[in-house]
């Protein structure tokens, strides 16, 4: 039988290589942990224990997917990221002075049981799900 301990990587794909750098890097948080030096067009972003692969549409590997997302057209719901512990107001001062739209927080479950979330877009498009431990 398996266990899943956690989200180990998800794949976006982007035209917007340095906005996606940026939002992930600068204002969530991640580090980048490896670009390719080839054709392929993979930058790889450490996210905690998990990894967010950015692949170029335009790329050896992005053009396999078709063209870029677009707001009809995206190529996932949503992924949902697990914060460190901080308040509710600290977060939304955080998205606020990096001029991200803050929404309203709301109880939803997930893989740690029920808590207070978020939703916001980045730079692509996707909607990411903000949700600080208790």
């Amino acid at each position: 039988m398996m266990e899943i301990v956690g989200i180990d990587h998800i794949v976006l794909r982007t035209n917007k290589l340095s906005e996606m750098i940026h939002f992930y890097c600068h204002i969530l948080g991640c580090t980048l942990e490896r670009k390719t030096e080839n054709a392929i067009g993979l930058t790889q972003l450490r996210a905690g224990s998990a990894l967010i692969d950015l692949v170029e549409v335009d790329s050896e590997l992005g053009r396999q997917g078709g063209g870029a997302p677009s707001i009809t057209e995206n190529n996932m719901d949503h992924f949902c990221l697990q914060l460190k512990a901080t308040s509710v107001d600290e977060l939304s001062r955080h998205l606020l002075f990096h001029n991200i739209d803050v929404g309203k927080f709301e109880q939803r479950y997930g893989a740690q049981g029920y808590g207070k979330s978020l939703y916001i877009k980045d730079p692509q498009g996707n909607t990411v799900e903000l949700k600080p431990q208790c």
